[in-house]
């Protein structure tokens, strides 16, 4: 082989094309057989030379394998016989390994092929086995089938004779149950009898679940012959105890004879009375199997509760009668136009009865370990009396609107002292409940708005409508509130407490955006009287208009934050939230306290207020421009020093200025009340410090008894006015007081300053040069053009 001009020895051997495949990993030698032995050994030990080469790179890998091996180094040529003997040994094993390989798949192959032969027989073995099976297990099951059958027909004569059995059982049960009733009512041992009814009527309640109708009306039928007799016998005995007690008590309790003054049987009564009641409790479970307690329709929406216990059932049935005689049918007593007759006799009832019900029923009541209230129980059955009747009575008086507001009036009155005095709770059926209803609400709050506008009419068209009531005690009159707006805030305070007690939340709000409505047409009106007085707005009506929109704002904003609101602002939060009328931040603010029912009310009252004081502080304003006019023109170039002056004195023409600014002044404290003036009076002096700065100080120049002279005018005269209303009224005129400080320095600090102000302008050397001579409001341009004011530079 010829290499860079050399002939070298290749040991006889040639090179044999090689044709290469690739796979998508590594490349596949497909050689002739027999040939270029060495060379295959050589190019498949160094593979990886050529790996990822395609048959064009052929000859180019190769060289590469002979160029790594070899070299241009003729010595490395030595290598050529171990090189040989290396690939040599490589082929070989690379055939043993293929020889080897070839020799173990055909006996895995032939161990898999006898396996499969061995499963197929099992498999063969299997099902020859599953069908003797199956033909076995069908021959068994048809030499069973008739003793199936037999054995199934007996299986359902046994459940049959069983439910027969428990049948008969149950019905001895029932039976033995009521052989006891009766041998305990024959020997007058009632309390047993009670007992066994009572676990009579508890079978009662299991069966209900069963399908055994006749055994289901036996069991009732038994249960309600005995209860009826029991009842009966108990009843008749319980009346007369009561009748012995004098039962119901008329007379209030100061009166009645029993419990004060009791006769000599008076201990054995109470023992007779104790044990007849407890008697008539064991009655309530059997009681409530057949009596459905009275309900009124579902639209007054009352609250469910179990039926009042049937001992106070009885002691009630006398007062039930009476109450019917009197309030229903063609009695006198029975007129619509008075509910307050049937309202007062009830709770006189319950009055009367009261300290009988906790002194001797409720300790029965307790020993017994039952949690029934006697009062309220009490209580709660003559409620229903009044619940029924006014269901009956409104429908005939609901367009009446006199007669309608006199009943709710009533009906609000009652339920006040029954909840405050008599302690009934408001969970329970009430009369709210009636007055809840769709079409009575709706009545209720058209003839409220109705009345509530009225009113309003009538207190803005009275004589005293603007005057305080309290305009004499001044302690009482800071608000200094005329009679209208304290006359409709009560008006919306009555509201409040009428519909406080509704049973519902969503009512409640609809009686808050009643009141807000109120509030809006107030304040309507009132803008609508102000405009009129809007020519004199310092006039007493104008500010007793101002006071009237201030104390309604004030009350609105102290209501937001009562207990009661706020629950309706997280009722109102919920409903928002449901109809998706509010945007979030808005609901956020609801959530957050942040805002509260009656903002919107507020925001606009506020605005009125500050519509209105503005106008007064520019009515005052004008008048004082028009004061100050000769003080404008007075000639401070001109002017006398201080130390040619025995005395300062004010500027003649600064008189007309403060006394106009003091009769207003004093006119409006008299008013306004005080949260009022003291706006009005701080708005004000912001316009007149400016005034003064720009019109008086800033258009003219100052010698030095000039500004003397204004300093003594400012200091001594116009700053004291305000003394009145704070401590240093100095520091509501900034601009005002730190000119004069300018105008006033001594010629050397006022040098010294101006010399600083050029040469540090906008430095903080400026800043403290100009804090230290006291001015604090004024800008360093200002300071500037008020030194350049002065006319004594030298």
């Amino acid at each position: 082989m010829k290499r860079h001009g050399i002939e070298t020895p290749v040991h006889n051997s040639i090179w044999i094309p090689v044709v290469i495949k690739f796979d998508a990993v590594q490349p596949i030698l497909i050689i002739p057989e027999g040939e270029g032995d060495i060379n295959i050994a050589a190019l498949v030990k160094n593979e990886q030379v050529c790996e990822g080469t395609d048959n064009s790179d052929l000859p180019s890998c190769v060289s590469a394998f002979i160029e790594k091996e070899v070299g241009n180094d003729l010595k490395s040529l030595k290598k050529l016989d171990k090189l040989i003997e290396q690939m040599t040994e490589s082929k070989m094993q690379l055939e043993e390994q293929v020889l080897t390989v070839s020799s173990e798949i055909p006996k895995r192959i032939h161990s898999a092929l006898k396996k499969a032969e061995e499963s197929k027989q099992f498999l063969n073995q299997f099902l020859e086995q599953e069908t003797h099976l199956f033909s076995s297990i069908n021959s068994h099951l048809l030499t069973a089938q008739p003793w199936m059958e037999d054995l199934g027909a007996m299986i359902n004569q046994i459940e049959e004779i069983e439910r027969h059995l428990a049948y008969l059982k149950w019905i001895s049960q029932i039976e033995e149950l009521s052989d006891n009733i009766q041998q305990y009512l024959m020997t007058n041992n009632v309390p047993e009898a009670a007992s066994t009814l009572v676990s009579m009527a508890e079978l009662d309640i299991k069966l209900q679940e069963s399908s055994c109708t006749h055994l289901l009306g036996f069991m009732r039928a038994t249960v309600k012959f005995w209860h009826k007799i029991l009842k009966d016998k108990l009843t008749s005995d319980f009346e007369e105890i009561l009748a012995q007690l004098h039962w119901p008590f008329i007379t209030p309790p100061q009166s009645q004879t029993v419990g004060i003054s009791r006769p000599a049987s008076a201990p054995e009564i109470y023992s007779n009375l104790e044990t007849l009641f407890c008697q008539l409790l064991k009655l309530q479970t059997s009681d409530e199997l057949f009596t459905e307690p009275k309900q009124l329709p579902e639209k007054y929406s009352l609250p469910t509760s179990p039926s009042v216990i049937l001992p106070i059932q009885i002691m009630l049935t006398p007062l039930q009668k009476r109450f019917r005689y009197h309030f229903r049918g063609n009695r006198q007593t029975n007129v619509i136009s008075k509910p307050e007759w049937y309202l007062a006799q009830v709770l006189l009832w319950i009055g009367n009865h009261t300290q009988f019900l906790d002194e001797k029923i409720q300790p029965i009541l307790d020993k017994v370990g039952s949690l029934v209230n006697a009062r309220l129980e009490f209580s709660r059955g003559l409620m229903m009396l009044i619940l029924e009747k006014l269901a009956a009575d409104i429908p005939c008086l609901l367009y009446d609107d006199s007669l309608f507001c006199h009943l709710v009036d009533e009906v609000l009155l009652f339920e006040r002292e029954l909840h405050s005095v008599h302690g009934y709770p408001s969970t329970f059926a009430n009369c709210m409940h009636i007055l809840s209803e769709e079409t009575c609400f709706q009545r209720w709050l058209t003839v409220e708005r109705k009345f509530a506008l009225q009113k309003m009419d009538s207190m803005l068209s009275s004589e005293a409508a603007w005057i305080s009531q309290y305009k004499d005690i001044t302690d009482v009159d800071e608000m200094k509130v005329p009679d209208c707006a304290e006359t409709f805030m009560t008006l919306l305070l009555v509201i409040t407490g009428k519909y406080k007690n509704l049973p519902t939340a969503s009512r409640k709000l609809q009686f808050l955006e009643l009141q807000k409505d109120l509030v809006d047409d107030f304040r309507i009106r009132l803008t609508q009287v102000m405009k009129e007085e809007t020519r004199a707005s310092l006039g007493f009506r104008y500010c007793a208009i101002l006071n009237a929109v201030n104390y309604i704002s004030t009350v609105l904003a102290d209501w937001a934050d009562n207990v009661f609101f706020l629950q309706l602002q997280q009722a109102a939060l919920e409903v928002f939230a449901e109809n998706n009328t509010l945007s979030k931040l808005q609901l956020g603010q609801l959530a957050s306290m942040e805002s509260s029912v009656f903002d919107d009310m507020i925001n606009l009252l506020e605005r009125l207020k500050h519509d209105m004081l503005t106008r007064q502080v520019d009515h005052v304003f004008r008048e004082v421009k028009d004061a100050a006019k000769l003080y404008k023109k007075e000639r401070w170039l001109s002017l006398p020093s201080q130390s040619e002056q025995a005395v300062m004195s004010l500027s003649s023409s600064a008189c007309p200025l403060l006394l106009t600014l003091r009769d207003r002044l004093l006119q409006l404290e008299q008013q306004l009340c005080f949260s009022l003036f003291k706006v009005f009076w701080q708005m004000l002096v912001e316009k007149l410090d400016i005034y003064i700065y720009q019109e008086i100080i800033l258009a003219n120049h100052f010698n030095e008894g000039g500004a003397a002279q204004l300093h003594f005018d400012m200091t001594r005269n116009l700053f004291p006015l305000f003394s009145h209303y704070c401590k240093r009224p100095e520091n509501y005129f900034k601009h005002v007081k730190e000119a004069c400080i300018l105008l006033n320095l001594n010629v050397g600090s006022a040098l010294l300053l101006r010399d600083v102000l050029q040469s540090a302008s906008g430095q903080p050397p400026a800043t403290a040069a100009l804090n230290e001579v006291g001015i604090y409001k004024l800008a360093q341009q200002d300071v500037e053009i008020l030194l350049n004011l002065r006319t004594n530079w030298p």
